[in-house]
């Protein structure tokens, strides 16, 4: 009888196990983006948040079985920790040297997953018309954060204001301007904020998507821009464990859609640029 009873309970504990052991494969799949019926996706505001609402309408009249919401923020940090933190299944607002210094800065795990737009950054002035007017000493802005500040100091070069040291890159600070002739004052400052601090300011490099934002149209009020061919093409980035979801998919061929290229086109006049 305890040789019975003893048996019993052996099968009854593997029982158990198994069954433990079926509900942890069953938690270790991966659950849809828009179990819930909504794609959340990351912008800044302005464009990028402009062209996903467009995918949105786009969404809703083609009737995808879920619908797709921004959420807008105002830096370039928090984007990406939202999306690390499972706040928002996707984001759209950055250049790929940023992400990628973010993903290794932070320790994140976020993944490109596909290209939109190109934004070419430009230089502003509200008293000068011409690069070459701007006087000796001149007080010059620039983004804070590493990548755009790197990218602000390259254009700043190409229009012959500075030389940086060489084979510094991408990575440049004001620390490592190596010619600066006219002494001018480079002055870093948060990115969303330079547009409303340029009347304090002879000149100043600006996002797009924040000049856009401030009422300036990059094609015609930015007194020197990058070519047409810059590399800073902007992404739309994921969890790596996400990546390959179907709701993903049918975001990017929404975003990569005729409809979607014809408005970039009209509403922002050449100063957005279609990259794919």
């Amino acid at each position: 009888m305890k040789k019975l009873l003893a048996g019993s309970l052996l099968v009854l504990s593997v029982a158990v196990l198994g069954a433990c052991g079926g509900e942890e494969a069953s938690s270790g799949e991966a659950e849809s983006l828009v179990d819930d019926g909504v794609l959340t996706v990351g912008v800044t505001g302005g464009p990028h948040e402009e062209v996903v609402n467009k995918v949105a309408e786009l969404a809703e009249e083609q009737g995808l079985e879920f619908t797709i919401e921004t959420q807008v923020f105002s830096d370039y940090v928090m984007p990406n920790v939202a999306l690390s933190e499972g706040e928002i299944d996707l984001n759209s607002f950055q250049t790929e040297p940023f992400f990628d210094e973010m993903n290794e800065s932070r320790g994140l795990d976020l993944v490109r997953v596909d290209d939109t737009v190109t934004f070419p950054m430009g230089i502003y002035s509200l008293e000068y018309t011409d690069i070459k007017d701007l006087p000796e000493g001149a007080r010059i802005g620039l983004p804070s954060d590493p990548t755009n500040s790197g990218r602000a100091l390259a254009l700043f070069e190409q229009a012959g204001l500075l030389k940086v040291e060489e084979g510094v890159g991408l990575a440049a600070t004001i620390l490592d301007i190596a010619e600066n002739e006219n002494n001018y004052e480079f002055i870093e400052l948060d990115s969303a904020q330079i547009p409303r601090q340029l009347n304090e300011l002879d000149a100043a490099a600006i996002n797009t998507n924040f000049a856009l934002e401030a009422g300036y149209n990059p094609a015609e009020d930015s007194i020197f821009s990058e070519s047409s061919d810059s590399p800073f093409v902007n992404l739309v980035a994921s969890r790596t464990e996400n990546k390959d979801d179907e709701a993903i998919k049918q975001f990017l061929e929404l975003y990569h859609s005729d409809e979607v290229k014809q408005f970039i086109e009209e509403e922002f006049s050449g100063a957005i640029i279609p990259s794919w």
